[in-house]
């Protein structure tokens, strides 16, 4: 996308410590931060990259936001799953266009717009009504309306039972995702392909165990850890901190009862 800021544009600003604001740009709106206001106006019609000054002098280096930006910035109810899982998700659940995914737990929508983005066609499942409503408008506000047509929420719990049939892959983000393992040989086709991300590895465990039987192959469970590395001249060495646990992911394929 090479063309000009524009209003209802998102715009991620930078300022020269790198402390990020994301706007959605609006005509007559401004900016305000410590550093004095920007109107709105004076990015309306630029190209991507400018550098924004506020009232007080302050620079902003003005960019669309990327869909990892918009995860970690975005409007949310529910805890998020951090970038550094959901690439590996959607790795691990061979999401790509046309897949057919029952998620349940959509939470603030981090990771259905992650599996839309890839291409997915998604039946969701949330508990909680504001969580539904909040998952919805991040997914639109982002990816556009036209991709709610492959979109699907239902307030309804997971752990009763799943309608769908002929899924290509569950992906879940629950407390207890052992409970729905149960309910999979009538949802999901053979070859099909279970995710669970767990917070806790005794959460994990119980997921293993309920697929500790003739239906599943080739179940395992991973984490994944995200090192930086501070690169300076020649001073190069691991960052002194590091996003480590998050979760866990533990994937099974289904072979059929």
């Amino acid at each position: 996308m090479s063309r000009p800021f524009a209003a209802g544009d998102k715009v991620l600003l930078l300022d020269t410590k790198q402390r990020r604001y994301l706007i959605t740009l609006a005509e007559g709106a401004e900016f305000h931060s410590h550093a004095g206001f920007i109107p709105h106006g004076e990015i309306i019609g630029q190209p991507e990259g400018i550098v924004a000054l506020s009232t007080r002098g302050a620079k902003y280096t003005c960019l669309r936001p990327t869909l990892e930006d918009f995860v970690l910035e975005m409007p949310r109810g529910a805890q998020v799953i951090y970038p550094k899982d959901l690439a590996p998700i959607c790795m691990l659940a061979d999401i790509g266009p046309g897949v057919k995914v029952l998620e349940s737990g959509v939470g603030s929508g981090a990771l259905s717009m992650t599996m839309l983005r890839w291409g997915a066609e998604i039946v969701g499942y949330e508990i909680r009504d504001d969580f539904l409503a909040r998952a919805r408008a991040n997914v639109k506000s982002f990816l556009g309306e036209e991709v709610l047509d492959r979109y699907h929420l239902h307030l309804r719990d997971c752990y009763e039972g799943i309608d769908e049939t002929d899924l290509d892959r569950i992906v879940l983000d629950l407390p207890e995702p052992w409970r729905v393992v149960p309910h999979a040989p009538g949802a999901l086709r053979r070859g099909g392909i279970l995710v669970a991300y767990t917070p806790s590895i005794m959460q994990a465990a119980q997921v293993r165990e309920s697929m500790a039987n003739k239906m599943w192959n080739g179940t395992r469970t991973l984490e994944v850890l995200h090192r930086g590395w501070y690169v300076e001249g020649q001073a190069v060495r691991p960052d002194h901190r590091m996003v480590a646990h998050t979760g866990f992911l533990t994937v099974g394929r289904f072979l059929g009862e």
